[in-house]
Formats: C-alpha cells, structure tokens, sequence
C-alpha cells in the first residue's frame, strides 16, 4: 500500500507564491511517476502537472510555466512550487502516483491540500 500526505497549502494572495510537498510512504519512490491535481469547487478534477523518476516533467498547458514540480527520492517527497497566483487556482490539491501490479493498475491519492487565493 501507497500513502500520500499533502502539505503547504493555505491562505495567499494574487500574484504570491506557495509551495507544496507531498509525502510517500514506503520504498520504491524514485521508480515511480508521480502527479498533481486540482479540483475547485463545483469543477471536475483536473492534472496539473507530473514528474517521472528521471525529473522528466510535464504540465497543463493552461499553467502557463507558472508551475513547476520537482522531486527529492532521498526524502520520498514531490513538491509543486506555485508562482504568480491567480484566484482560479483556488482548489484542492491532490498528490497521485499509480502502481502496476499483475496486469492491474491501482491508483494512490493524497488527501489533498486547501489552496486559497484572495485578496
């Protein structure tokens, strides 16, 4: 079993800066591909970003590169450094990672972290 713990989110306003971390349990991190996600209220959950285990990353295009995800296998944690926030990006924010076992995919989340941008 996979476990994910959010942290970081919070209170900012327009324009600031946050910094997520999300936790893993267990070894095996740095073979794994891990995600974000968001959802705000009344809106379907949508990717924000990933990150494989060679640093490879990717992100949704609407991000615009004000988004950036990174990973330290050492401490099994994966971050989402959030810059030039806008309140749109107000939503639960959820680490995800997948594991593939005997033709099964099994899917991990975190309990996700409240992020609030408002003046």
């Amino acid at each position: 079993q996979v476990q994910l713990v959010e942290s970081g989110g919070g209170l900012v306003q327009p324009g600031g800066s946050l910094r997520l971390s999300c936790a893993a349990s267990g070894s095996g991190f740095s073979t794994y591909s891990m995600g974000w996600y968001r959802q705000a209220p009344g809106k379907q959950r949508e990717w924000v970003a990933t990150i494989t285990p060679g640093s490879s990353t990717n992100y949704a295009d609407s991000l615009k590169g004000r988004f950036t995800v990174s990973r330290d296998n050492a401490k099994n944690t994966v971050y989402l450094q959030m810059n030039s926030l806008k309140p749109e990006d107000t939503a639960v924010y959820y680490c995800y990672t997948k594991r593939r076992i005997l033709l099964r995919d099994y899917d991990y989340w975190g309990q996700g972290t409240q992020v609030t941008v408002s003046s």
